[in-house]
């Protein structure tokens, strides 16, 4: 088995805690966490440890940290030319310090602490300094993922840029809507099938043969009245926006 040791105990760390203890191929050694009982309900309390230099030796250290804290978390590592991986789509290779192997191991998926996720089914990009270390990061991956792909971190910052445009972004416009059913005392409920259908069209349409509604149509009536009922000026700002990114096709504004 590949022995694994885990940097970390935010949302990432915990669900990659979940899914290795569900592997055959891998063996969590260690977890790293400054409060041992964030943990204490994942996995054995022995194995948690709140200090760099009870770091026992792994076949591969995953740092699974905010992206501002995982160079000083790298170099605060007591060893030299291990494998070591962080889990940031946005951050390159090198975010991490130079005395040991570098690679990166990236679950493209969105993460809540009361959510449980299909790892199976959650891309895995991979990105190493060499074949070896690349070889290793892919058993690993395949461990717990059926998507598992090689990126490199120009194309990880593509796809992690894209990745808030139809998460983050789309789940704010999801919160907009609510709020728009909840001053004008209308469930949300009612919009949830729609949600899923609009989700669910682009596993067999591109998103742009899928698009519909005023603004492709150039309703230009429809749009005014909306704009018209819309009270909150920041909602008209977004509509605007939108709206004119549609009727572009896409189009740098």
């Amino acid at each position: 088995m590949i022995q694994v040791s885990i940097i970390g105990s935010g949302n990432v760390a915990q669900h990659l805690i979940k899914a290795f203890m569900q592997s055959e191929a891998v063996e969590i050694v260690q977890v790293f966490s400054r409060k041992k009982e964030t943990l204490s309900s994942l996995i054995e309390y022995e194995k948690i440890v709140s200090d760099f230099n009870e770091l026992i030796e792994a076949d591969l250290y995953i740092i699974s940290v905010s992206d501002n804290a995982i160079l000083e978390v790298s170099q605060q590592l007591p060893f030299q030319n291990r494998i070591v991986v962080h889990t940031s789509g946005a951050a390159s290779l090198d975010y991490l310090d130079n005395k040991n192997r570098k690679g990166v191991f990236y679950p493209l998926q969105t993460f809540s602490k009361n959510k449980d996720v299909d790892f199976s089914a959650i891309p895995m990009c991979l990105e190493a300094e060499n074949t070896f270390d690349f070889r290793i990061l892919e058993t690993v991956a395949k461990s717990i993922s059926n998507s598992v792909f090689a990126i490199n971190s120009e194309q990880r910052k593509a796809l992690h840029a894209a990745a808030v445009f139809v998460n983050n972004f789309t789940n704010h416009l999801y919160q907009i809507g609510q709020e728009i059913c909840e001053e004008h005392r209308v469930p949300f409920e009612v919009l949830k099938p729609l949600i899923q259908e609009t989700a669910e069209k682009i596993n067999t349409l591109d998103p742009i043969d899928a698009q519909t509604g005023p603004a492709k149509r150039h309703d230009s009536t429809t749009i005014q009245a909306h704009l018209d009922f819309l009270t909150n000026e920041n909602q008209k700002n977004i509509y605007k926006i939108l709206t004119q990114s549609i009727q572009n096709n896409g189009k740098k504004l």
